[in-house]
């Protein structure tokens, strides 16, 4: 077992939740760490909910962001749109904290079933190599789908 693979099991050994994305192409191997099977494995779509032309796809992928001309902050000019599965990620990373803020405890594998229940299917029925298990519903998931109360903040 490699350096990467032992510090993934270490981390969910330890209860951390892992997002991560690639983008070496359709018809690429399997890009790590998001192919562990200790991680949520994202991948990107544009605003017509087609998959990003770069995008890795396989048995793997989890679910799919927003990642194609997305608005981000940039250094010199104020803001830009960017795109790849690394803009599609924190939309994942921050559904993920959403939940666990509603249920600190909660296992991996009842994270990743809860984080199902925020998604809308865009591909084949049921989990496929191009979308995973769907499109994340932040707007869902924002609406108080989950059963989380609101922060007192």
């Amino acid at each position: 077992m490699g350096f990467a693979r032992r510090s993934v099991k270490a981390a969910a050994d330890r209860g951390m939740i892992l997002v991560a994305a690639g983008n070496d192409g359709p018809n690429a191997k399997p890009v790590y760490p998001a192919a562990y099977d200790d991680v949520i494995a994202v991948t990107a779509v544009d605003k017509a909910r087609n998959p990003y032309r770069r995008a890795v796809r396989g048995d793997h992928v989890d679910i799919v962001a927003p990642g194609v001309g997305v608005w981000t902050a940039a250094s010199v000019s104020g803001a830009r749109q960017k795109t790849g599965t690394s803009l599609a990620a924190p939309f994942v990373t921050a559904a993920v904290s959403v939940l666990i803020a509603g249920e600190p405890y909660m296992p991996a594998e009842s994270l990743e079933a809860t984080l199902r229940r925020f998604t809308d299917d865009i591909g084949k029925p049921g989990k496929d190599p191009v979308f995973g298990w769907g499109l994340l519903n932040a707007r869902k998931l924002c609406e108080g789908g989950t059963g989380i109360q609101p922060s007192a903040l």
